[in-house]
């Protein structure tokens, strides 16, 4: 029998989910900040293994201060490796289109993947998303649509890569909200680091002296290795706080709010960069936010009548 005690425990572990995620928005761009300045002088492969073994290394003391165990087991094995693939995969393609887009065009491109991870959680997991909650991530894409709109005549094939990190990246989130159920959150960024670090290193090695613009690696320069070790310092924690969020409240409910990484990246490529978007895209992070907001406003909805409909005495 479940009790009114427990209730508002349920309401605040959503809360505090929604909290996480947009701690994420606001440090993943960080780490494509890094990645941006790390990539005029240093391959996307080196650059995307350095995200790896820093998190790695980061991730190592914690396991060892929280006696965390180091073997994992069989039935968890194949989901972790599919995941720490899927986010080598995503990663070197967003690396490899930010080197010459700017963050917020490539990343609008991106977000296609909230739109397909709330389909799959409603069809494949079964996860109750109502009407409205459908309807506003709809919206949501419509405005991501008045963002994508100058990339394709800008960069042309280029803009074409963020879409394999779209697909990538939303299997990624499902993967990681099953794992994080029955995985510790720094036991699953560890692993995930040390995983796709064995598969990235190997190619880093066969690469040396090769010439191949992707993967020959260099010693990283003046400030280069820096941006290193910022991207992989900026990935862990911003994917921490992103596998946090995924075990405490539904992917459905997560997935749009981070239409809000959208604005922060245009302001860090901004900023930064000098990149700033035209009048169509602005419409479209104006579109996107709205569309966030509104199902902010629907999750405080639908978890106030659960509260109430389970307070209700019996009739």
């Amino acid at each position: 029998m479940t009790t009114t005690a427990s209730i508002p425990q349920s309401t605040d572990r959503i809360l505090a989910g929604v909290a996480l995620m947009l701690g994420f928005c606001l440090t993943a761009p960080l780490l494509d900040v890094a990645a941006k300045l790390a990539s005029s002088s240093v391959p996307v492969g080196q650059i995307t293994a350095a995200r790896f073994l820093v998190q790695c290394a980061l991730m190592a003391p914690f396991i060892w201060i929280m006696r965390l165990p180091l073997r994992v087991a069989r039935s968890q094995l194949m989901a972790l490796t599919i995941r720490s693939l899927l986010l080598l995969f995503a990663t070197f393609c967003f690396i490899a289109a930010i080197r010459v887009m700017p963050l917020a065009d490539a990343l609008a491109i991106v977000f296609v993947a909230p739109f397909i991870v709330l389909l799959v959680g409603k069809i494949y997991f079964g996860e109750d998303v109502g009407p409205r909650r459908v309807g506003a991530a709809l919206v949501g894409f419509v405005g991501v649509l008045f963002v994508i709109q100058p990339s394709f005549a800008a960069f042309g094939a280029v803009a074409i890569i963020p879409l394999g990190t779209a697909v990538a990246f939303a299997f990624y989130i499902l993967v990681t909200r099953g794992l994080s159920r029955r995985m510790h959150p720094v036991a699953l960024q560890f692993h995930t680091g040390l995983i796709a670090s064995l598969f990235c290193v190997p190619v880093l090695i066969a690469a040396q002296g090769s010439g191949t613009e992707l993967f020959d690696p260099v010693w990283p320069a003046d400030l280069a290795l820096l941006w290193l070790l910022g991207a992989g310092f900026f990935a862990t924690v911003s994917h921490m706080m992103m596998t946090y969020a995924l075990s405490f409240a539904p992917s459905a409910t997560l997935a749009p709010l981070q239409y809000f990484e959208l604005p922060v990246a245009a302001l860090f490529g901004y900023l930064v960069f000098n990149d700033f978007p035209n009048m169509l895209s602005l419409l479209g992070i104006a579109i996107i936010i709205s569309a966030g907001l509104y199902m902010i406003h629907r999750e405080r909805v639908t978890a106030r009548q659960l509260v109430t409909e389970r307070a209700a005495p019996p009739i």
